[in-house]
């Protein structure tokens, strides 16, 4: 039996995803995350085939995220799900390690498509897009990023992204329930493996693999 794992911190479409991951594929056992932090506990902990990745859930920071779960799990199929249809967004992707990509505007087709197409060991990306995307050169620069993520271990990826939201040593000791030591030898093992010299600079890395979420930007401007 097929296991998925839906990656989406917004629970309305998190259930839209699994009625028709449902409809999409028989007997297939589905469960659910909504932060990249219960993401890595989920493939630590169980086997999972395929997933569907928000790119912009908590902690994931864009691509990033995409390159840390490879790292960890080289076999698992990932499909990236999202607002961002720019052919480079997708390319990137890709080059990355993703299976699939499936826009946010994707119909229940779409999804049926992604979800069999990469059961079968294919790469999936909508039709509209293929040309498009096939036309964008490779971002170089992505691979040596990915390369220094992958080298962090699961714990050490969860710092570095509390790092980014702001917290101190201290804040990330007590929301990860370890003590501050531990925190503290994780960020000396993060910047060594990262090749930086300090916080600033390891999270730049983070940054670097960052990506605008259009359906964010519309929220902003609404609220404005």
């Amino acid at each position: 039996m097929p296991t998925l794992l839906i990656a989406d911190d917004h629970p309305l479409f998190r259930a839209a995803l699994h009625r028709a991951a449902e409809e999409a594929v028989a007997d297939l056992q589905i469960s659910e995350a909504d932060s990249l932090h219960s993401v890595l506990e989920a493939i630590e902990s169980q086997q999972i085939d395929l997933m569907l990745l928000d790119l912009h859930m908590p902690g994931n920071h864009g691509l990033a995220g995409l390159a840390t779960i490879r790292a960890l799990q080289p076999g698992l199929a990932i499909i990236i799900v999202s607002a961002n249809e720019e052919p480079h967004v997708i390319r990137r992707a890709i080059d990355l390690g993703a299976a699939g990509y499936l826009p946010k505007s994707s119909g229940l087709t779409d999804l049926q498509s992604a979800l069999q197409t990469v059961l079968e060991g294919e790469r999936w990306i909508p039709a509209l897009l293929r040309e498009p995307v096939a036309r964008v050169a490779p971002f170089n620069k992505d691979a040596d990023l990915a390369a220094r993520l992958s080298s962090l271990s699961s714990h050490q990826y969860r710092v570095l992204s509390l790092v980014a939201e702001g917290l101190l040593n201290k804040q990330i000791a007590d929301r990860l329930g370890v003590q501050l030591r531990t925190v503290k030898a994780h960020m000396t093992r993060i910047m060594g493996r990262l090749g930086v010299r300090n916080r600033a600079q390891a999270i730049r890395v983070l940054h670097e693999m960052g990506l605008t979420d259009p359906s964010r930007q519309i929220e902003e401007t609404q609220d404005a």
